[in-house]
């Protein structure tokens, strides 16, 4: 390692940036360096960071709005708002390099780090990129990004395709051989719906895994419901006979990787990462009213590779995937297929790729 840099990680605002960004400051931390995370002061933050040992400073901001009216011209104000406040923060505790993971979270503290002259590096999960890192990139000294493709969407002279940052419990599991299901043993599906738009989810798809159990499908189910009434779900597979473990959360997910066949799940850009370190096949259904509709995006990118089947949430009907996973049951060969695909998309290293760009630009 070079010099000990002072490093600042801006990934406030949703789980889809906390994680990654807070994957990445672990790394960087346990290099030596001094990592301050900036924070946009929302709930899922103060659970989410509750490990970290090193300093945070949180800038309240508010996501963005188009078009003209009341709300847009608030928004404004408290980016604007957001802006002075990272100016003031950061003049008293300069970092040598910023790393801002996207979001509306991001704008304060890279505006105040083009004010002092401080390099920055943008990370972009999707495939299609965000509001934030589109306005933001034009100054960045480097833009990283977790799918090959993004560079058709967003003209940079430095983009550099690190991977999506996982946290270091799933990259060690990761390395594991997931455990093979013999020909006698259930398809092992995990229905997954994500904190958004998990109810379309909870709503159809056990019923429709009711009525493939009755076309003889033999299944081991792990549901994990969110923010849903589990025994509702669990009733449902209760009376169908269909063996299913339904959870509103489950805290060490590098255990159901491990364990499951088929993935039924949307395609947010954490979501993709993870399947592919595990080479999890999956059933994607991407939610439809994403920013930019970029969990399509991400999972066209999939399918292309032949390591996930797509389904529109509107054409998604409890007979349609019955007979999906009729299909599926039959024919295992094409799940084993789906599954080597999947695993070669894979980047269980992104973290510490990330770090490298993050040393690299400090230290330029």
């Amino acid at each position: 390692m070079g010099k000990k840099l002072k490093i600042g990680v801006a990934c406030g605002g949703t789980g889809g940036h906390i994680f990654p960004g807070l994957a990445t400051a672990n790394e960087l931390a346990e290099r030596g360096h001094d990592v301050t995370l900036w924070l946009a002061g929302k709930d899922i933050e103060h659970e989410s960071v509750k490990g970290w040992r090193g300093n945070i400073i949180t800038i309240p901001a508010e996501g963005f709005q188009f078009g003209l009216s009341l709300r847009s011209l608030k928004t404004i104000f408290k980016l604007f708002r957001a802006y002075r406040m990272a100016v003031v923060k950061m003049k008293q505790q300069m970092p040598d390099v910023v790393l801002a993971m996207g979001s509306y979270a991001s704008f304060g503290p890279v505006k105040a780090a083009r004010k002092f002259q401080i390099p920055y590096v943008l990370h972009e999960a999707n495939l299609l990129p965000g509001r934030a890192v589109s306005m933001l990139a034009h100054n960045a000294n480097t833009v990283a990004v977790s799918f090959e493709k993004t560079g058709y969407y967003l003209k940079h002279p430095k983009i550099v395709q690190t991977g999506m940052p996982l946290r270091k419990s799933l990259q060690l599991a990761c390395e594991k051989v997931r455990n093979a299901r013999t020909p006698s043993d259930p398809l092992r599906i995990m229905i997954m719906g994500g904190s958004r738009g998990a109810q379309v989810l909870n709503d159809e798809v056990p019923g429709a895994l009711a009525m493939a159990a009755a076309k003889g499908v033999n299944m081991h189910i792990i549901h994990i419901a969110g923010l849903q009434n589990t025994d509702a779900i669990q009733a449902v597979y209760d009376k169908a006979g269909v063996k299913a473990e339904v959870h509103q959360f489950v805290q060490k997910m590098e255990d159901v990787y491990l364990n499951i066949d088929l993935a039924i799940c949307r395609s947010g850009a954490a979501t993709c990462a993870e399947l592919a370190v595990f080479g999890v096949p999956a059933l994607l259904i991407p939610y439809p009213h994403a920013v930019r509709n970029h969990q399509m995006s991400n999972a066209r990118v999939m399918q292309d590779a032949g390591a996930a089947d797509v389904v529109d949430q509107d054409d998604l009907t409890a007979t349609w995937l019955r007979d999906y996973l009729v299909s599926v049951s039959e024919k295992p060969g094409r799940l084993e297929r789906m599954s080597v695909a999947m695993k070669k998309r894979g980047q269980s290293n992104a973290a510490a790729k990330l770090a490298d760009l993050i040393e690299k630009v400090g230290e330029a």
